[in-house]
C-alpha cells in the first residue's frame, strides 16, 4: 500500500508547470490517495463496525472514500422497479470477463490470457474484448490496448488482432459496427519535429514528440488479423495561430470545426528518481520516461458508432469536449475539409463541452470536465438521438484545493462535507443541434449548443456520488438508466427520477501482473475499479438457449488487507 514518501514524490511530481485544470485534477488525486492511506492506517474497526459504516451514502455517514474499500460489496439494493436482465463487467485488474444476474451471481466467464477492461456481447453470443499486449515498446498513458480479440461463448477465442508498434497502439474503446467491423482508437507517434513544422510551439513539446489520436476501422480476417479498411486522423485537422508561417495558420475561432493544440501542450518536467517513485507507487505505467511525459495529448477515452448517422462521436479526457465525425468519407477525404455525407470531410461535424478550445466561451461556458464515455442514446429508446456523457470532475467553484497540502489535510478529516469540498460527478444528457440534413447547426462567433442540458443526474447531495475519472453509462430501453461509477466498481440503475432501484458493488479482484511484474494500469488502493459495465437486457439474441443458472462455484470475493505499516 502506499507510503507517506511515495506520497510526497507523487506531490513533487505534480507541482509542475500544467494548465490549471488538470494540475487540479492532479492535486485530487493525490487527495484521494492521502485519504485511503489515513482511512487504511487508522481502521481498527472489526466486521460488524465496517458493516455499520456501509450504509447509504450521505454527508452525515461517509467520508468521501473514493475507491470504497470499507463499503459493504455484492449487492446492495434490489427493487421491482430495477430492469430485468444480466451485467457484463470484469473482475479488475484481470483477464476474465463476468456475467452476473440481477442478484449478483456470476452465471458466465470467459477467461483469457491478457488483461483486459472492456467487452462487448454480441447478438450470436460471441464476446470482443480490448486486451492489453505485454510488450509494446512506446505507449505510458493509461488504457493501453494493442490487442483486440474475439471468443466465442464457450470460450474459445476465435479473432486475433494486434496493433501495437513503436510507432502505434490502440487504446481505451473499441465499437463493433452492424456489419462486424470494429471502430478503435488508437495513437500515433509524432515527432517533436514534426509537431515543429505544423506550427506547434517548439518550448512546449515533449523530447519524445507528441501521440495524436486516430480511428481506423478494422475488418477482421478470421482467425487472426485484419484489414484497415478507414482511417481519420486528428493530425489532419489541426489549426494553429502561433506560426504564420506554417499552411495550417488561422484563427481558431472562425474554424470551430478544427482543434487548436498550443494552449493545451505544457512542458512537464520531473527527474528520474522522481519518475520511478512515481512508478514504484503505482501511479505511472512502465513505458513512462523523462522524455514522454505530456506526449498523450488528447487523450480519447471512448468511441461510439451512430448506424442511423454514419457518424462517430469519441470523447477527449484532456481537452474536455465530445467530437462527432463523418464516417461516410472516404479516408482520402477524411484527410481534407471536403466530402462525405455531411460536407465537412473529416472535419468536426459536432463538438461540445468546452468552447474554449474555440475562442467562443470562457470558463463559465465549460460543461465537461474529464469525461469517460459518450454515446447516443439507440433508435426506440426513450430520449433516442440524444447524446449521454459520464461527467466525471465537475469543479464546483468554491475556490479549494489551492493549495496541495491544505487539500491533504482537508480531506483526511472524517466530518468532510460539501461545504468543503465541492467536486461532483454527472451524468449528462443533451439534445444536439442537429438538423433534418444531419449536420450539426452553429452560428457565427457562437459554440455549439445546447446551453442546457435536457436530463441531469447528480446524487441528491452531490457529494456520494464522485468518480473523478474512468466509468460509464447508457440508458436502458425502459427510460431508466445504467450507471458504473468506475473507481469504486459501484454499477446501479435509477430512474428518470433520479431514484436508485438496483446497486452492486464489484466484489472481485484478480491482481493480474505483466511479465516485468507490474500491473497493467496504475491501480493504487482502486482494487474494485470498472471501466466499462454494460446491463444486458433479458430479450439479447446472445442469450437466447443459453444456459444462465449461476455457476456451482461462484468466484471467491476479495477481501482488501490491512496495509503494512508506514516506516
Amino acid at each position: 500500500m502506499l507510503k507517506p514518501k511515495l506520497i510526497i514524490q507523487f506531490i513533487n511530481i505534480i507541482s509542475i508547470k500544467l494548465t490549471k485544470m488538470r494540475r487540479l485534477f492532479y492535486y485530487f488525486l493525490i487527495v484521494i490517495f492521502g485519504l485511503f492511506y489515513s482511512a487504511c492506517k487508522n481502521d481498527k474497526t472489526d466486521s460488524a463496525e465496517i458493516e455499520k459504516s456501509a450504509v447509504a451514502a450521505t454527508p452525515e455517514n461517509q467520508m468521501r472514500d473514493i475507491p470504497g474499500l470499507k463499503r459493504k460489496r455484492g449487492l446492495i439494493t434490489k427493487t421491482d422497479k430495477a430492469t430485468p436482465g444480466y451485467i457484463l463487467f470484469h473482475p479488475s485488474i484481470g483477464s476474465s470477463t463476468y456475467l452476473a444476474n440481477m442478484d449478483g451471481e456470476i452465471v458466465k466467464e470467459w477467461k483469457g490470457d491478457l488483461s483486459t477492461m472492456l467487452t462487448y456481447l454480441m447478438d450470436d453470443g460471441h464476446i470482443i474484448r480490448g486486451e492489453r499486449d505485454n510488450d509494446f515498446p512506446t505507449f505510458a498513458a493509461g488504457g493501453q490496448s494493442g490487442v483486440i480479440r474475439e471468443y466465442d461463448w464457450d470460450g474459445n477465442l476465435t479473432w486475433n488482432f494486434k496493433y501495437a508498434t513503436a510507432k502505434l497502439l490502440t487504446h481505451h474503446d473499441i465499437a463493433v459496427m452492424p456489419n462486424g467491423n470494429i471502430l478503435a482508437i488508437a495513437w500515433e507517434v509524432k515527432t517533436k519535429e514534426e509537431c515543429i513544422a505544423l506550427g506547434i510551439n517548439p518550448e512546449n513539446l515533449p523530447e519524445a514528440g507528441l501521440w495524436f489520436d486516430k480511428i481506423i476501422e478494422i475488418q477482421p480476417t478470421r482467425p487472426e488479423g485484419g484489414e484497415i479498411v478507414w482511417e481519420w486522423r486528428m493530425w489532419d485537422h489541426l489549426v494553429q495561430n502561433f506560426d504564420d508561417s506554417k499552411p495550417n495558420y488561422g484563427d481558431p475561432k472562425v474554424n470551430p470545426r478544427k482543434l487548436n493544440l498550443n494552449p493545451h501542450i505544457h512542458p512537464i518536467h520531473m527527474t528520474e528518481e522522481q519518475l520511478q517513485g512515481a512508478k514504484a507507487g503505482g501511479f505511472m505505467t512502465s513505458n513512462a520516461t523523462v522524455q514522454n511525459m505530456g506526449s498523450d495529448l488528447t487523450h480519447l477515452n471512448a468511441i461510439y458508432y451512430n448506424h442511423e448517422l454514419d457518424q462517430i462521436a469519441v470523447s477527449s479526457y484532456n481537452f474536455n469536449e465530445i467530437y462527432v465525425i463523418d464516417h461516410s468519407t472516404t479516408t482520402a477525404q477524411a484527410k481534407t475539409s471536403k466530402g462525405g455525407k455531411y460536407g465537412h470531410g473529416g472535419n468536426l461535424l459536432y463538438r461540445w463541452g468546452n468552447p474554449q478550445n474555440y475562442d467562443r466561451g470562457g470558463p463559465e461556458d465549460q460543461k465537461l470536465y474529464h469525461q469517460h464515455d459518450v454515446r447516443w442514446i439507440p433508435k426506440g429508446y426513450p430520449g433516442e438521438g440524444n447524446i449521454m456523457i459520464f461527467n466525471n470532475n465537475i469543479y464546483g467553484g468554491k475556490g479549494k484545493f489551492k493549495d496541495v497540502f491544505e487539500a491533504l489535510g482537508q480531506l483526511q478529516r472524517p466530518e468532510l462535507s460539501l461545504e468543503e469540498v465541492d467536486n461532483y460527478t454527472a451524468v449528462f444528457e443533451i439534445t444536439p443541434p442537429i438538423n433534418a440534413s444531419g449536420n450539426y447547426d452553429i452560428s457565427d462567433g457562437e459554440p455549439f449548443g445546447p446551453s442546457e442540458n435536457t436530463w441531469t443526474y447528480t446524487a441528491p447531495d452531490k457529494y456520494s456520488f464522485y468518480a473523478p475519472f474512468i466509468s460509464s453509462t447508457h440508458r436502458l430501453k425502459n427510460g431508466n438508466t445504467f450507471i458504473n461509477s468506475g473507481p469504486r466498481g459501484r454499477f446501479f440503475e435509477v430512474t428518470p427520477d433520479g431514484e436508485i432501484v438496483w446497486e452492486y458493488l464489484n466484489q472481485y479482484f484478480h491482481n493480474y501482473r505483466l511479465p516485468d511484474g507490474s500491473v497493467p494500469q496504475p491501480v493504487g488502493p482502486f482494487f474494485f475499479a470498472q471501466y466499462r459495465v454494460t446491463h444486458i437486457p433479458l430479450d439479447h439474441p446472445a442469450l437466447k438457449g443459453k444456459d444462465l443458472k449461476p455457476l456451482a462455484v461462484q468466484p471467491e470475493p476479495f477481501i482488501p488487507g490491512p496495509p503494512p505499516e508506514a516506516h
